[in-house]
């Protein structure tokens, strides 16, 4: 079914609770994922201004003069605020003057930690709240509840009902994903999106977080990686049929987690060394790509 409406987020109402507990809150997550539709939807119900650093003469202004744009009493909602990274020593300054909760709200798509003076600002003032590509409860308009269940009772979560879901549909679900915009389109229409998603994120946002000496590797490296989607992660092996060292192929794959284009899931073990020596498992951030 093609939905073209707006889609609830679970994540409105934490977002508000964390601003009674911060000066600052980070929105991030991958491009397209819903990020500026949410400040959006927080500036409607709180009240503020919302600065779009994706404009270009939004962002020239900024750039020449940062404090103009982050004093104030409201809340300030700043849109891909990577744009302007040296706009975070403004908020700072702000903030020294008055560091009260809810001041500001960020969104972007790169990391905050991959930021070059991002580690020299807001420490100790700053909650990240990470983004995710839309659930299968929020797509269908649902209120998901398993991990609930299994704390509250566990018993309660095995049922005798059949499944009329078949493998097929499961299939489809998966390659479908769950960034809003892949999701309003046919299936033809999913596909050439997703190929011009993965080749925009690959040729600019990677030149934004890090220094990429081999540009042609990354797709390769990038549908290795992919071919080990849910799998314990293999760096060497996807490295070498991408022809990088393995030191470089680690190096790509911390950029691309950087972009939120994959994610690596820590070993679980029953003792905090037993999970650190094991191998992480590697997941693409958004099933569609894989």
């Amino acid at each position: 079914m093609r939905n073209t409406g707006l889609v609830p987020r679970r994540l409105e109402e934490v977002a508000i609770s964390r601003m009674a507990e911060a000066p600052v809150i980070l929105l991030q997550g991958p491009r397209t994922v819903g990020k500026s539709t949410l400040l959006r939807v927080l500036s409607g119900r709180l009240g503020g201004r919302v600065i779009n650093l994706d404009d270009p003469t939004t962002r020239d202004a900024v750039r020449d003069d940062p404090g103009l744009f982050v004093s104030g009493q409201s809340t300030v909602f700043i849109d891909e605020y990577q744009h302007v990274p040296f706009l975070l020593d403004s908020i700072k300054a702000e903030l020294n003057r008055d560091g009260s909760p809810g001041r500001f709200v960020l969104a972007g798509s790169t990391r905050f930690d991959a930021l070059p003076v991002a580690s020299q600002s807001l420490t100790g003032r700053l909650h990240r709240v990470e983004i995710l590509p839309l659930s299968q409860g929020e797509i269908r308009g649902g209120q998901e509840s398993l991990l609930e269940s299994l704390f509250d009772d566990p018993e309660g979560t095995v049922s005798s009902d059949i499944s009329f879901t078949i493998r097929a549909g499961y299939a489809e679900l998966i390659a479908k994903g769950g960034l809003p915009l892949a999701l309003v389109r046919s299936e033809a229409a999913r596909a050439r999106w997703f190929d011009d998603y993965i080749a925009l994120s690959l040729e600019r946002d990677l030149q934004e977080v890090g220094r990429v000496r081999q540009p042609s590797a990354l797709e390769p490296l990038l549908r290795r990686l992919a071919s080990q989607t849910a799998s314990l992660l293999n760096i060497s092996r996807a490295g070498a049929a991408a022809d990088l060292a393995t030191s470089t192929a680690s190096d790509y794959l911390r950029l691309f987690e950087r972009a939120f284009l994959v994610r690596r899931l820590p070993a679980w073990g029953k003792t905090l060394r037993s999970s650190v020596v094991r191998s992480p498992k590697l997941h693409m951030l958004d099933s569609g790509i894989a």
